[in-house]
């Protein structure tokens, strides 16, 4: 069953006088458990249909099917919904609160979900374990090294089991052995969860960790690539 299915998606926006067309006509279905990367160079296209994958945004025309659901005309409230319940999200930066611990980052879209305290510190405690951090549950953020931040990004991308987790430039700040880790613990997951991983990346190696790679140009799609089986 595909899990996102993009179907003639364009997004247009204006800069000034100017019309730009940063995805035109794309198609493509995911099915679920599949690990997918997403690359091109800037300007490619590959961060608007990430937003749009994300629903952080909906498509000028096209339609774009999650979990079943067409989302593409939804509203903010509705799309804000679908990101609680279906999306995990981890960044280039981490985005991890610098006063809170590993373990109370982890907890934070259980309690954005209404999960009371006892279930949620369970969820975030079994969450850093799938991430080989539970030793580090009480550190802040400026405790831990920069790939042990991006694995409590990670493991707080799984708290609430959603079925899909984007990550956009996952080892954009993380120096070639950390990336190589984090890269490696995404394929693990992947395998042992089942869950469906988008990257963006525009990095190659980085890339062909990935089962199979979507390459973007101009805003369309250049090709689509089994690289791992």
């Amino acid at each position: 069953m595909a899990l996102v299915l993009v179907n003639n998606i364009h997004k247009s926006y204006s800069l000034g006088d100017v019309e730009v067309h940063a995805l035109q006509g794309v198609s493509f279905s995911i099915g679920e458990g599949e690990f997918v990367s997403i690359m091109g160079a800037s300007g490619s296209g590959k961060s608007t249909l990430m937003n749009i994958i994300g629903c952080l945004d909906i498509p000028s025309k096209g339609k774009y099917i999650l979990n079943g659901e067409d989302v593409s005309s939804l509203g903010s409230d509705q799309l804000a919904n679908i990101r609680k319940d279906t999306i995990g999200f981890v960044f280039q930066g981490f985005n991890l609160l610098p006063k809170m611990s590993a373990l109370e980052n982890v907890e934070l879209p259980m309690l954005y979900k209404g999960v009371g305290a006892k279930k949620r510190r369970e969820g975030a405690m079994e969450a850093l374990k799938k991430v080989d951090l539970e030793d580090r549950a009480d550190h802040q953020p400026h405790q831990l090294s920069g790939g042990q931040q991006q694995r409590v990004a990670i493991a707080r991308a799984l708290a609430n089991d959603a079925p899909l987790i984007l990550a956009d430039e996952p080892t954009g700040n993380l120096d070639s052995h950390t990336s190589e880790e984090v890269m490696k613990l995404f394929v693990r997951l992947n395998e042992e969860t089942g869950k469906t991983i988008i990257q963006v990346t525009h990095e190659p190696d980085m890339a062909h960790f990935s089962r199979r790679i979507l390459t973007f140009r101009d805003g369309r799609m250049l090709r689509d690539e089994k690289v791992r089986t």
